[in-house]
This record gives C-alpha cells, structure tokens and sequence, in this order.
C-alpha cells in the first residue's frame, strides 16, 4: 500500500505538484476533488460508514510541528505566511492560548505526549544522542499511548519524526505498540528535508536523486504525507490512534518549491521557512479533507500543536521579520519562561469540540494520554502511570480540570526547572541559581520577578521542584553527566561523517524493488 504510492510519487513527479504551495487556496480544492474521486470505491465508504453507525469508541491524531510557534500561524496574528487550513481548523474547532509542550526542545517533548508523564517523570527529559543513530531509547516497562491503544484494539501508527530509540534498541516505535512507522528515526538524521534514506517501519529505503547535503529530488515530506494519507484509507473502518510528529518547519530550512514566496524580497532562509510552514497547512488541509471524505471526521478528535514554543529570538533574522513573539511573552527554544512553553494549539472533532471558541485555560501535553485512556474506553496495561488530566470534558466545551501544578525541567549543560501553581510561575535556571517568580495574571511576560514580595510563594515552588523531579541518572540535576557529553559527541561526529559520505544503511533497498 504505502510501498506503492512512493512510487508513483517518484515516477510521476508532475503529481506532486497538486499539492503546491504556490497556491494554497485553488490546490486545496483540488485536493478535495481527487480525494472525492479515489473515495468512489462503494466498499471503502460502505465499511467507514457502517463503522460509524456501530457508534465505534472515537479515532485520536495528535499532529505534533516541529518548532511552529503560536506566531507563525494567521489565527494567533501572523501577518505574512499564509495559513488557510489551520486558520479553518481554529475557526471549525478550538484555538487555546494557554496549552503547554512537554518541555521546550524535540524529543522530551514527544516523549512527554507519549508516555503520558511531565519532565521530571518521563524517562526522556532533554536530547541524548546516541551513536551511531538514534536518541536515548525509552525502557521497556514504559508505558506509551500506542500500548494503551493497542490494548483498546486500535490501529495505531507513527509518522515522522521519531528521535525515541533506534529499531536495535527497547524504544524502537514497532517495540513502544507503534503497528505502523514511516519516516526518520534519528532526529539527527531528520535535519535534512532530502536524505539519502527513510524507514518504511524498520526497513531502510533510498531517496533517488539526494545527497543529504543540499536540496534534491525527493522530498522526504512529500512520501511521509503520502504515506499518512494512505494508512488512514487502509484503516478508516476500524479505531486508529496516530501520532503524525512533522518534521516542518525546523532547521534545516529546506524546502521543494517556495511558492508563494519566491519572490518575496527577503533571505533564502526566510523564504524556505514561510514556504515550509504554509506546507505543513496545506498538509493539515489534505488530513482533514480525507478524514471527511472517509466519513470518520465526526468520529475523530485531532489535536495539532507545536512542540515548544518560539523557535528563533525575537531580535534574530526570522524571529524579527515574522515577529514571532507577537503574544508578548518571553523567551524561546530551549528556555523555561513562557515563550519556550505555550504552544500554538488547537482541538478540531466537528459536531463535538466546540467551533469558534477560544480558550485561555491551561493544560499539557501529558494530559492527552489520560484524555486518549477515558475517549477509547481502555484499560491500560500494567505499569501504566501518568502525571495528566482528562481533557474529555475541556475538549467539549467544559472547564479545564483542576491541578496542584504543572513541572517542566530540561537538561541542557545546566539543568533548568519551572513550575506554574495557579497563576503563579517559578523559574530555576540551574539548580544553584536562584528561584524567579512571576504572576501571570498581572504580568504574562514575565518582566517582573517578585520572588523578594513573596518568599512563601518561593518556598511553595522550590518544594515542587524537590517532589516532582524523580532522580534518574540519566538526568541528575547537578548537570550533564561525562557519558552523555563522551556519547553526544561521538554521535554528532559520526553523523557528519556519514553526511559527507552520502550513507545510507547497507540493507536500504530501492523503491524499484518493493513489490
């Protein structure tokens, strides 16, 4: 099935151009025409339809971008990228202004959504790479949302970006309840837009006319989408659980065709990024145009969000132009406050999640395993634990569940830390500095650290961060442990030998050779 359509994606390029960004608005009708076209097999519409009247427990996708920002997105004010289909999406569902990542850089914050645990629970808490490739694995004894859905008897798939534990390790996605993969383990690997190899599950295939340098022939988002759209038709008529980790819009920017914005006068990099963020719409679009046309879109929630918060300085060559930090909140990419931690979000089930609404309330990643746990009906394996609350009844228009707090850490050279307790925000950056505080009722950017007018408030903060860090050695709190640094490095540097090389794994196979 997936097999086949890369191949006619690679035979007859000419096709892809029917998801062009050059114009957003008339391709995505015609999208809709050719999905309307493929969906006149009486049988496929026959099973999703039947599978709908048996009242089947509700589909679950969570769309996670790698590094969109709430200011990069029309329906949070963005003024120059075009973003029709997610701006559709906010309008027929729900936009939040206050949902949070699992922390702020790529792999804790999926492992966050994955396991269902904060930052200081999960077993990924900051990006360890592994050599030769792959990131630090999650344990066997975790238990992901894929198990939990598995044990439901879901479908379930992965599409994307991995970065949880190469296919030799325990968190392989085929070993975490993932039936499905496709796209790069290795989120060093994910750093070009047009490798010279992918993974259909654990099987290596080769990208014709790539490098792995520069921008080639085969775009890798092209087949990941391909092959997304294609697992939903084969799975339409039965529950399925997807987590689809796009790799658009982070570095490299690399990018097909700039569209729309190919002659706009600014940067290369500029432009690539634009162009790579008005893609990852149109791919949206496409999703929820099959979800209807398959007849399962009342039957489904999907939640799209970023996975940290602001990518680039306010100050810096894209953060500037884009104004990316147009919610007026502090920080970015790697850091604590909350411009690093609220996301771009949006909840779309149409005739349950309510349209048009916009909410301010807060909730997190790690809520979503819970909110999956009480939507399918599951009884999760054992071992199963999380630090989240059901959103169910958010979703659908309620309020948000109480909580004592939410905990946020990341293990960069110094470990950071921070807490937000009703509305007040505490933020360590380092384990000997000392503890900031902010209300955020009065002060959402951060500007003004009270911790001086409020020491009981400190104490409360600091007394969280001692009970909701579990020590784990792979992420003392002291700072990064020499086995981290010694393996970091010879992970990087075996990378970019294989880079220069052009490497692929010796067992890829062509596409010519899959039957």
């Amino acid at each position: 099935m997936s097999r086949l359509l890369l191949k006619v994606a690679l035979m007859f390029p000419s096709l892809v151009l029917l998801r062009s960004i050059a114009l957003p608005f008339t391709l995505t009708l015609l999208g809709c025409g050719i999905a309307r076209a493929q969906s006149a097999n009486p049988v496929v519409a026959e099973s999703a339809t039947a599978s709908k009247a048996t009242q089947s427990p509700p589909n679950f996708i969570f769309v996670l971008s790698d590094d969109i920002a709430q200011g990069d997105l029309g329906c949070y004010g963005q003024k120059l990228i075009q973003t029709p289909r997610l701006d559709q999406m906010a309008a027929e569902g729900t936009r939040y202004l206050q949902a949070y990542c699992g922390t702020s850089v790529c792999a804790p914050s999926r492992s966050s959504f994955f396991t269902g645990l904060h930052t200081g629970h999960c077993p990924v808490r900051g990006n360890y790479e592994v050599p030769p490739e792959g990131q630090l694995p999650l344990p066997d004894q975790t238990v992901t949302i894929a198990e939990v859905a598995k044990s439901a008897g879901y479908a379930t798939s992965t599409f994307g970006k991995w970065g949880m534990g190469y296919f030799d390790s325990s968190g392989s996605p085929l070993k975490q309840g993932v039936d499905h993969f496709f796209g790069y383990n290795c989120q060093r690997h994910a750093h070009s837009y047009f490798p010279t190899y992918l993974y259909d599950d654990d099987q290596a295939f080769l990208l014709p006319g790539n490098d792995g340098q520069t921008v080639g022939k085969t775009y890798a988002q092209e087949l990941i989408q391909n092959d997304m759209i294609a697992w939903l038709r084969q799975h339409a008529d039965q529950p399925f659980m997807m987590f689809y980790a796009i790799t658009l819009p982070h570095g490299r920017h690399e990018i097909d065709d700039l569209g729309i914005y190919a002659d706009k006068p600014w940067s290369q990099t500029q432009k690539s990024y634009a162009a790579q963020v008005t893609r990852v719409d149109s791919d949206m679009g496409q999703l929820m145009d099959t979800l209807r046309e398959l007849n399962v879109a009342e039957n489904t929630l999907v939640v799209f969000s970023g996975d940290n918060g602001s990518s680039f300085n306010p100050n810096s060559e894209m953060g500037g132009l884009f104004d990316q930090a147009s919610n007026g909140l502090r920080g970015y990419k790697r850091g604590m406050y909350e411009g690093a931690l609220r996301q771009a979000a949006m909840a779309w089930w149409p005739g349950t999640v309510p349209a048009g609404r916009v909410d301010h309330s807060p909730w997190a990643f790690w809520d979503l395993m819970p909110t999956f746990v009480e939507l399918s009906g599951a009884t999760p394996p054992a071992g199963y634990e999380t630090d989240g609350k059901s959103l169910v009844s958010f979703f659908k228009g309620g309020p948000a569940p109480q909580r004592d707090y939410f905990y946020w850490e990341l293990h960069p050279e110094k470990p950071i830390q921070a807490a937000r307790f009703g509305e007040w925000k505490a933020v360590r950056n380092g384990i000997n500095t000392p503890t900031e505080l902010y209300d955020l009722a009065s002060d959402p950017g951060e500007q003004m650290n009270v911790a001086d007018q409020y020491p009981d408030r400190v104490a409360q903060a600091e007394q969280i961060f001692r009970t909701a860090h579990r020590p784990d050695p792979n992420w003392p709190l002291a700072g990064r442990s020499e086995k981290h640094r010694r393996t970091a490095k010879q992970a990087w540097q075996i990378t970019r030998q294989r880079v220069k090389d052009q490497w692929a794994p010796a067992d890829a196979v062509t596409l010519e050779s899959i039957e």
